[in-house]
Formats: C-alpha cells, structure tokens, sequence
C-alpha cells in the first residue's frame, strides 16, 4: 500500500473528508484512514480505502498526512509518528485551537505544514474551508486547495483569523441547522407536516444563500425584495429583532469564539 492522502483520525469531520474527496473520484487506492475501532470504517473499506489503526504505518505511506483528531490528541499523535513525518510530506491539520508554531514545535523535521478548517459538509461537497499556512509556496498552496476544493469551497486566511474560521465556518453548520430546526417547527405550528416542513425550509434557505452567492448582493438588497409596505414579512421580521434574532446569533457567535479562544 502507496497512499497519496493519509487521514489520521477517522472520526465525523475525517469520514466527511474522505467522503467528499471519493465523491470527486479520487482514487480509493491513495486514500488512507487510521482509527483505532477500525470496524467503525468499514464502508470506506468496501470501497478500497486503505484502513489501519496504525498511524506511523500510514503516515510512513503518504505524501499527504492530514490530522483529523481531538484537539487533546494532536500533540501525542504527532509526537508518535514524529520520525516518519519528514520533511518531504506535506502536512494538513483540521485540528481547532492548536497553531502551526504548536505543531512545529512538536516536530522533528520540517515538513510544510497547513491549517485547513472545514466543515461537516464537506461530506456532500458544500464545505467552507479555511486554510493559513506560513510560507508555503504556491505549489503547496494549489495542493491543498485542490483537495479541499473537492469538498466545496477554499479560502485562504492569515492564520490568526483561525479560531474565528472555526467559529464562522465549522460551529457555523450547527447555528444554520439550529435555524432551520426553528423554520420546521415554525411550520408545523402553522399546518405543515414535518415533511413538507422540513421540504420547504430546508429549499428555502438553500435557494436563500444561492440567491447571495450568484448575485453577490447584500443579504439586506434580497430582504428588501421581498418586504412590502404593512406586509407579514416585515411583520415578523420585525417580531424576530424585537425578541433579539439578530443579537442573540451574534452572541452566540461571539460566545463561541471567546471560548475557544480561551
């Protein structure tokens, strides 16, 4: 076994990526994911994904080595296999709250070494990915874009801007999921099943962020659209800022951030 990419960790976000980057016809074959329940991955097995529970095996295989494992466990994987990682690898953390000059300093060698932040939807191709790294050039740059490219969309970022990408973009799927939650409710008080509740919203807020994504306006320019003078929209969105929508996502964005910052 020869992999190309090596997932260390293959928990929700290292499944996901692995699932966007097979949904794109990367070949299964260069594909390797570790865990220690490896039973856990057998769908990635039957479609010829490399699995082990050994990381220096996979890493000593990879070119590619990306880091997909609880944030209090990136120092001890990376000390473990510290003396496959050398300086002709290139290395990929989607690992929360630990920087480059950490994941250096654990290092014995210097490969070139990514941050890259996605999110949970990159199992469908539609991830928002963040990625910083120090110096690296555009060759390395393009590499990794490539991959994460797969999943979605890439933006490249300074890393201090890291822990607020984590915030926007990761925790963001949860806070967009909470909201469309709330529209399904909102529906089924108002007559709909929870399936065609669950239809509309979910189109709703697709077609919503397609509408700012193709025509590039401001999220204000579409509201304005669609809220006539005494209309329901402006009612209720008018009750929504009075029970604090606005301010209370804010907060829990700020929130989210303060404490990962801490």
């Amino acid at each position: 076994m020869n992999s190309t990419i090596a997932i260390l960790g293959g928990g929700n976000l290292g499944q996901a990526i692995a699932s966007g980057l097979l949904s794109e016809n990367f070949n299964p074959s260069d594909i390797a994911i570790t865990r220690h329940k490896t039973g856990l991955l057998q769908s990635f097995q039957d479609q010829g994904v490399y699995i082990n529970s050994n990381n220096i095996e996979a890493v000593s295989n990879a070119q590619i080595v990306i880091i997909a494992v609880k944030p209090y466990r990136i120092a001890d994987v990376l000390q473990e296999v510290n003396s496959v990682l050398t300086n002709d690898k290139l290395l990929i953390s989607v690992v929360s709250d630990f920087s480059i000059a950490q994941i250096n300093s654990e290092l014995t060698h210097h490969p070139v070494v990514f941050r890259a932040m996605p999110n949970t939807a990159s199992s469908v191709n539609e991830s928002m990915t963040c990625i910083a790294s120090h110096n690296a050039s555009e060759e390395d740059t393009n590499k990794v874009k490539d991959i994460f490219n797969a999943l979605g969309e890439t933006v490249v970022i300074n890393e201090q801007l890291m822990d607020a990408a984590t915030v926007l973009g990761a925790c963001g799927i949860a806070y967009v999921l909470r909201f469309i939650r709330g529209m399904i409710q909102g529906g089924i008080e108002i007559g709909f099943d929870a399936q065609t509740a669950t239809q509309i919203a979910t189109q709703t807020v697709k077609g919503a962020s397609e509408l700012l994504l193709q025509k590039g306006n401001h999220p204000e320019a579409e509201i304005d659209k669609v809220t006539t003078p005494k209309g329901c929209t402006i009612a209720g969105l008018n009750e929504m800022e009075h029970q604090g929508f606005s301010s209370a996502l804010i907060k829990g964005i700020k929130t989210s951030f303060d404490n990962i910052s801490d």
